[in-house]
């Protein structure tokens, strides 16, 4: 199994997975929403040596994630980092990390993700318990689907093979992705103060924060946001997950106390371009006779960073849409002089708009007018009245999946 995010999503992917209780490894790799030819031969070719990628021969930056599977469920997931500094600081929480430093080369990292060799390697010295061996996968294959399932392009290859020997656990996928689903729902709502995992909070007005929180709280914030350690570092040293972190910083950082900076080390531009769409901005056009409409639509996404373009008459929207080629487009289902079917129609048949996301708006939910829609063209149909938030999850599963 093999193919391109903007065919199934990683959702999708690890359900299927799941459903077929397959044993193999998963392999992700994120592209640019224009990819070379040259680019989308180089995830296959890489597959083939998954277990021996601690130290991968990039042909570009491009970031990857490796999940391996047994019997449907996760064994461990890792990232294109290929280095300790993950496990490293898991073990901080333990007082275990001066013991891996010690650790000389060990034959299992030749045959498995050396990350994975070394954490059982660890398990044989006794140096961590299994239950924290345990604590510590569940932590990276958290972090690994949280990254995965932020991700809009990429290459991915399934292929069916032995399982990741030894096994320590394996964690059943549905109940994690839609935890990790959750995480990453909320954590579009702290954009655009925090953008990135990557991001290293930094105290930029101690006064003002000092001020603003008890002092036990300013000395442990103190302690920790030093501007070189990034919210992912955080969370794995706290033992909290990463939203929860993210949260705790975000209203100082919205008060400007606290900033919010990037690293400067060569591959973060890679790194951060999945976490980034947030600055893009995206453009929509919103067709629908009633006024009232339009304007609620232009104040939900505007305040989100979308440019709108509210238009009452039907016919001038079919001039126009050509000249803005917004990103998605709101249509109303009923109007005078020409319906939502029509103007639909009429724009499925330019090759400009054939890919392009149409959202039918109607206050009748009726099955008819849904399969009509459908046959027309419509990517999807939102019922009036809606709610902010059905509108902003439509866009976002639309626009930001392409």
């Amino acid at each position: 199994m093999q193919g391109t995010l903007s065919e199934i999503d990683i959702r999708s992917i690890l359900q299927l997975i799941e459903l077929g209780q397959r044993t193999g490894e998963l392999l992700v790799e994120a592209y640019s929403p224009h990819p070379s030819s040259k680019a989308s031969n180089s995830g296959s070719n890489r597959f083939t040596s998954a277990r021996l990628y601690q130290q991968p021969k990039l042909p570009s930056p491009r970031p990857y994630w490796f999940v391996f599977f047994l019997n449907g469920q996760i064994a461990y997931a890792a990232d294109s980092d290929g280095s300790l500094t993950r496990l490293h600081d898991y073990l901080r929480r333990y007082k275990a990390n001066d013991a891996l430093d010690k650790l000389e080369s060990l034959s299992i990292a030749a045959t498995n993700a050396l990350e994975y060799g070394y954490l059982w390697a660890l398990l044989e010295k006794h140096v961590i318990t299994p239950n924290q061996g345990r604590s510590i996968i569940q932590s990276m294959v958290n972090e690994t689907l949280f990254d995965l399932l932020s991700l809009h392009h990429g290459y991915f290859v399934f292929e069916i093979g032995p399982a990741l020997a030894p096994q320590l656990t394996t964690l059943e996928i549905e109940p994690l992705v839609r935890e990790m689903m959750k995480q990453v729902q909320e954590w579009k709502q702290l954009c655009p103060h925090i953008q990135s995992p990557h991001q290293c909070p930094m105290i930029t007005a101690h006064d003002q924060l000092q001020a603003t929180l008890p002092e036990k709280s300013f000395r442990l914030i103190s302690s920790w946001v030093d501007g070189k350690t990034s919210l992912r570092q955080l969370s794995r040293y706290l033992h909290r997950d990463l939203i929860t972190v993210a949260r705790a910083i975000h209203p100082y950082v919205q008060q400007g106390s606290i900033q919010m900076v990037t690293p400067k080390e060569a591959d973060t531009p890679a790194i951060e371009e999945q976490w980034e769409f947030k600055k893009v901005t995206r453009s929509v056009v919103c067709v629908d006779d009633d006024l009232a409409v339009g304007k609620a639509v232009e104040y939900t996404l505007e305040a989100k960073g979308y440019k709108v373009t509210a238009i009452q008459k039907p016919l001038k929207a079919l001039s126009q849409v050509f000249q803005l080629q917004p990103d998605l487009i709101l249509c109303d289902l009923v109007m005078p002089d020409l319906d939502g079917y029509e103007l639909c129609g009429m724009l499925r048949q330019s090759t400009a708009f054939r890919q392009t996301p149409i959202i039918m708006l109607t206050g009748k939910d009726g099955f008819i007018d849904r399969v009509r829609a459908r046959m027309v063209g419509a990517t999807d149909y939102l019922t009036k009245p809606f709610g902010d938030h059905e509108l902003l999850m439509l866009l976002e599963k639309y626009i930001w999946s392409r």
